[in-house]
C-alpha cells in the first residue's frame, strides 16, 4: 500500500486560477501585438503559453479587466517549454506605446 504524502504548505501570496483566455502580447516598443493565451492568473500575476514566439524580461500584456488579471506591464519570473510566468508590474503600458 502507498503511503499518501500531504500537500507542502502553499507559499503563493494570492490564490491561482485555472482559465483558457485569449489575449494580446505587446513584446517591445513599437512591435505589433501578438495573440497569446492566458491559461492562469491570479492578484499579481499571469501564465502565458508562448508557443510560436520568444517573450522578453518584460512586456505588456492586454486582456479584458474581468478578474484579478490586468492590462499593464509584466515582468517574466519563470520560464518553462513554451510557458513562462509573470508578475504584474503597473498599469502603464507608456513604454511601449511611446515613439
Amino acid at each position: 500500500m502507498k503511503s499518501i504524502k500531504p500537500k507542502a504548505k502553499e507559499k503563493r501570496s494570492a490564490p491561482r486560477y485555472p482559465l483558457v483566455r485569449l489575449a494580446k502580447i505587446q513584446l517591445g516598443q513599437g512591435d505589433p501585438p501578438q495573440y497569446c493565451v492566458v491559461t492562469e492568473i491570479s492578484e499579481g500575476g499571469v501564465r502565458i503559453n508562448t508557443t510560436g514566439f520568444n517573450v522578453p524580461d518584460e512586456f505588456v500584456l492586454f486582456l479584458s479587466d474581468d478578474g484579478p488579471a490586468r492590462d499593464g506591464t509584466y515582468q517574466v519570473i519563470w520560464r518553462r517549454d513554451d510557458e513562462i510566468g509573470a508578475q504584474f508590474v503597473s498599469r502603464s503600458t507608456a513604454q511601449f506605446n511611446a515613439g
